[in-house]
């Protein structure tokens, strides 16, 4: 499984450039989505994306266990994105869950599927989408400070194992591997 990973920054055009490319594929797709509807306005921004994506595409709604979730789906799927790996690690931090085992357990699965050769979907392609804030200032408090460590770890781990990795900002993809 060929894997390209997406990163920019908030409402930078990253998720809309994964599914674009992704879209370009022919087969059976998943969009493996980490976001909870938690509040009114969450609830209406999964719905409209959700339309976006239209009927091409099953979603699947994991926001804890995406390396289980991968594992269990990686060969039905043509294609599968998953989007984003940042409201990932904040689910593991708001669910007290330990986050280093949790990336590290994902990235073991990386591993695995990108050593698949002989997979039933030989050319099937995984895109994953990631916020990169490491950019900005320095977090005031501990936990902003630790979330952007587990953060930057998630996405260097991600980018090592990639194909790919496209920065995305203000809309234009830029290919840095």
């Amino acid at each position: 499984m060929n894997i390209t990973f997406v990163i920019g920054g908030a409402r930078s055009g990253k998720s809309s450039f994964a599914l674009r490319e992704a879209s370009k594929m022919q087969g059976q797709k998943a969009y493996m989505a980490t976001a909870e509807a938690l509040d009114r306005e969450m609830k209406e921004r999964i719905a409209k994306h959700k339309e976006e994506r239209g009927t091409d595409w099953e979603t699947c709604e994991e926001p804890v266990k995406i390396a289980e979730t991968l594992k269990g789906i990686r060969d039905k799927y043509t294609v599968i994105v998953i989007d984003c790996l940042t409201l990932w690690l904040s689910n593991l931090v708001c669910n007290n869950v330990d986050c280093k085992k949790g990336i590290d357990d994902f990235i073991g699965v990386l591993r695995n599927v990108r050593a698949i050769h002989e997979s039933p979907l030989p050319d099937s392609k995984l895109f994953i989408v990631s916020n990169e804030v490491g950019m900005g200032i320095v977090p005031d408090n501990e936990l902003a400070r630790r979330f952007r460590d587990f953060a930057g770890y998630l996405n260097q781990q991600v980018a090592g194992i990639a194909d790919e990795v496209y920065l995305v900002t203000a809309g234009v993809p830029l290919k840095i591997k």
